[in-house]
């Protein structure tokens, strides 16, 4: 049976991969960008949060399956959109559709953290984000703006734990875990893999163990199992698919 996943980020990389893997398994995919998809929305804004929100219950009144907050930038001069967008966009996403999965006989939330988390962050921003703070979260990020992606995903990442083991989440049936990808070639990094300087320090930052990064396919083949499983016992995991890169630096890691 065709099931009604809501795709934020469906424009691009690793939204627009899960959006036709989806798609080509007989889902409805309803998807969620700043321009050419069903719903247009601004994440960084409550205006757009809510708007994104009321239009997926417009066009699936009677319910949906499952929800991808994939929505996400790195821009380094744009620190505080990059902890609207990255955190509480994607926060407000999953929130926001939560009463509309609840309606689902096998409801999936999935959000895209990242390995990103592992690098130096701001700890008053992860703390602020995590008290729904976003004026305050907005305002800390600006003393360390070179940080604000790799803060933003930690957020996400210790938000995501605490939430999918709660009544409102695991409670209701309803299974959330992210995918923690590595580096990965889409539009966003694009810019990365123009610079030499920064593919040095991306193969330091990110090691790998195979050769090549990973391709959006390869990323959206993951959640779209995470999206369709039947079982009802994995839940609040942050799934690694980065070549190898979280065994590499924390091999003590369990």
């Amino acid at each position: 049976m065709a099931r009604t996943i809501v795709i934020t980020g469906a424009a691009s990389g690793i939204g627009a991969a899960t959006a036709k893997c989806l798609a080509a398994a007989g889902d409805r995919v309803i998807g969620v960008d700043l321009a050419g998809t069903d719903i247009v929305a601004d994440l960084g804004t409550a205006e757009g949060r809510r708007a994104m929100t009321e239009e997926v219950g417009r066009m699936a009144p009677a319910g949906i399956d499952g929800v991808l907050a994939g929505a996400g930038i790195s821009k380094g001069e744009m620190p505080r959109e990059t902890i609207a967008i990255n955190f509480f966009g994607a926060v407000a996403t999953l929130e926001g559709l939560r009463p509309l999965l609840a309606h689902s006989s096998r409801p999936r939330a999935v959000a895209i953290c990242s390995t990103a988390a592992m690098l130096p962050t701001s700890a008053a921003t992860v703390d602020a984000c995590l008290a729904g703070d976003e004026a305050g979260a907005l305002a800390e990020i600006t003393k360390e703006p070179a940080n604000a992606y790799a803060t933003s995903k930690l957020a996400l990442s210790r938000w995501l734990r605490r939430a999918a083991v709660s009544p409102e989440w695991a409670g209701a049936g309803i299974l959330l875990n992210g995918v923690g990808p590595g580096v990965v070639e889409t539009p966003m990094t694009t810019p990365l893999f123009n610079d030499p300087t920064m593919l040095g320090l991306i193969a330091q930052s990110n090691p790998i163990a195979v050769k090549g990064y990973a391709q959006a396919e390869e990323i959206a083949e993951l959640i779209g199992f995470l999206l369709g499983m039947e079982n009802h016992y994995l839940l609040g995991q942050i799934v690694f698919i980065d070549g190898g890169s979280d065994a590499t630096l924390r091999p003590l890691q369990v």
